[in-house]
């Protein structure tokens, strides 16, 4: 399908988007860009204007961005063009934040965190999400396998969305479930988005209008552990639920996306799998205020049964410390508008820092430092060398020790030697 890019859209892509093949100059990190957001909504200005340079030099001298970067990144305009036409020739649109269609889920739940850009394929009307979150390990057992598929059924037969990262395992048995089962899935993926739109149960669902896939990375985006848990919280933001079928305790990307969502201050209700065959992680989350999923559920009904589980949980709910992700200081989600002049979560806190240089990554994933360093810090409580980090959190090497360098510089973590290791500084 051909989905209008509007001029808005299109400077957000040209200021933090990544296509063509020249990278000699790095787009805006989401921190960047969000402080270019609060100065434009000062100026009464919008994304738009930035196309002219009167308005790149103001934007320049107030932020302390150079003014020579902002002219290139917005003078890739032909490049632009080409990328948004190959991509629309492959039925991926692109919206931005400040886009009427953009997720009002991922506005309210994340605020500034929320991605700048969107790639989608599908059905944009499917955007208002909705329904349960299904998540878990993707090397995950029989009896989880089979709970997936219950439960995924069971959301269809309420007209209940299944959301989830379209990832091997769990992801992907309920996604498959669902649509098999008639129903409406929306993925939000963290690689490949061209391919995985393309595939042919993909294509299928997708042109019933019943698949939506969407990603804040660009459509051909290769896999990597950051992004994909730097996603995780726009999983648990398009849905009103969320369900762990499987995690292991302190340890992978389910575990960690479901403990930065519980300890958020505004944090979406998360169920767990328990009983006979559920992981030590499963029962571990019910300490953090997770809610036991059912163990009787009639086949219609279930939206009501969350609500009152929920209520009645004596886990208590939104009491949790904020992470490092979930930094802000600010008005809660009634006092911010759906719809802002350039339609864009503000917040009032003190302006954004520039995280460290990641060029390795595709642009736009400078965030990705701030997800896994609560994981970090939770997995270093006592000297730690980083072979068994790294192993602990199954990431490489390299990319580690760059997250720890950080971390060091930051006052966060304290690197020892004789041996090499490292340790949580003390609060």
């Amino acid at each position: 399908m051909n989905h209008y890019v509007t001029e808005d859209t299109k400077a957000i892509i040209l200021l933090c988007g990544v296509f063509g093949n020249d990278r000699s100059v790095k787009p805006l990190s989401q921190a960047e860009y969000s402080s270019l957001v609060r100065w434009l909504i000062a100026q009464k200005l919008r994304p738009s204007d930035l196309l002219q340079k009167e308005h790149i030099v103001e934007a320049s001298n107030s932020l302390g961005l150079e003014s020579n970067r902002l002219e290139s990144l917005i003078a890739r305009g032909g490049s632009l063009g080409f990328a948004i036409e190959e991509w629309q020739r492959s039925g991926i649109w692109i919206i931005s934040r400040s886009d009427e269609d953009y997720p009002c889920r991922l506005k309210r739940h994340l605020k500034d965190k929320a991605p700048p850009l969107l790639y989608g394929a599908g059905d944009p009307r499917l955007l208002k999400g909705g329904g349960v979150a299904i998540v878990g390990s993707r090397n995950v057992d029989q009896q989880g396998e089979e709970f997936t598929r219950k439960v995924a059924e069971l959301c269809v037969m309420n007209q209940l969305p299944v959301v989830s990262g379209g990832a091997r395992g769990v992801d992907q048995i309920s996604m498959s479930a669902a649509l098999e089962a008639g129903g409406v899935t929306i993925g939000i993926v963290a690689d490949d988005l061209l391919k995985k739109s393309v595939a042919r149960n993909s294509r299928y669902a997708i042109a019933e209008e019943r698949l939506l896939l969407i990603s804040p990375y660009h459509p051909s985006a290769r896999f990597a552990v950051g992004t994909a848990m730097a996603r995780n919280k726009l999983i648990y933001a398009m849905a009103d639920y969320g369900l762990v079928v499987s995690a292991d305790h302190k340890k992978g990307g389910t575990w960690a996306g479901a403990e930065e969502e519980l300890k958020r201050k505004n944090s979406k209700p998360i169920f767990v799998r328990i009983g006979e065959g559920a992981p030590v992680g499963n029962n571990k989350l019910l300490d953090l205020g997770a809610v036991p999923w059912p163990e009787v559920i009639d086949q219609e009904g279930l939206e009501q049964l969350l609500k009152n589980s929920v209520k009645q949980s004596p886990s208590p709910q939104n009491q949790k410390d904020l992470t490092l992700f979930d930094y802000q200081v600010g008005a809660s989600s009634q006092e911010i508008s759906e719809k802002q002049s350039v339609s864009e979560p503000i917040d009032q806190s003190s302006p954004a820092r520039e995280t460290h240089d990641e060029s390795q990554n595709p642009p736009g994933l400078n965030s990705i430092y701030e997800a896994v360093l609560p994981v970090i810090l939770e997995n270093i409580k006592k000297p730690t060398t980083p072979e068994d980090l790294a192993k602990a959190l199954d990431v490489n090497k390299t990319q580690l020790n760059a997250w720890l360098k950080k971390a060091v510089d930051d006052n966060k973590v304290v690197k020892m030697s004789r041996p090499v290791r490292y340790r949580r500084r003390s609060v």
